[in-house]
């Protein structure tokens, strides 16, 4: 139950909706593996919510299809290799850098049948500047800035399938989850 209390001071109430909304309808997640694909079938992101003391939530998992060169830069940046010349990715991080700003957040806020839809939002100068962004291309800068990645809860709740690590058979629950990935498939996500 959500309990609101009325104040006159606008950015308190302002300040008081962003947290809620950040604590009831964001989902923290982490990148949990990348599935690269060897060939013309695409690769895939798994996404897992992060667990805190402020934020429980079921253990579930996101997986997102993405092409052969989104998966390429994701997996740079989750490696941390930096290349002699600057990438699409790496002269996107520069050029923000030399705006004065930084990616902030990455918010998926929808799943359309198996097309997610994401927000990039830098931070400059203490203002918040959103962008409309495909997941891949978000997570990769993301991943560059060590900027939080947040999933909508509705999108949690519609895209995301249910699996448990068991810390005693660790390496054949991995397996197991492991086939259970390579077998979806984007019509899975047919289901609305």
């Amino acid at each position: 139950m959500l309990v609101f209390h009325f104040t006159n001071n606008l950015s308190v109430m302002l300040r008081t909706c962003s947290e809620l909304q950040a604590r009831f309808l964001m989902i923290p997640v982490k990148v949990q593996t990348l599935l690269m694909s060897q060939d013309a079938s695409p690769s895939i992101l798994v996404l897992s919510a992060l667990q805190s003391e402020d934020f429980e939530v079921d253990p579930r998992f996101i997986p997102i299809w993405i092409g052969l060169p989104e998966a390429a830069q994701i997996g740079l940046a989750l490696e941390d290799i930096r290349l002699p010349r600057p990438l699409t990715h790496d002269l996107f991080i520069n050029a923000i850098a030399s705006l004065d700003a930084y990616v902030d957040h990455v918010l998926i806020t929808d799943v359309k049948a198996s097309t997610f839809y994401a927000t990039l939002t830098l931070r400059q100068h203490g203002h918040l500047i959103e962008l409309d962004a495909r997941p891949s291309d978000a997570i990769a800068l993301a991943i560059k800035q060590n900027a939080a990645i947040y999933v909508m809860e509705k999108v949690y709740e519609k895209a995301s399938f249910p699996f448990k690590l068991n810390p005693e058979n660790n390496e054949q629950d991995l397996e197991e989850f492991h086939e259970f990935v390579s077998n979806l498939s984007p019509d899975d996500f047919l289901n609305e």
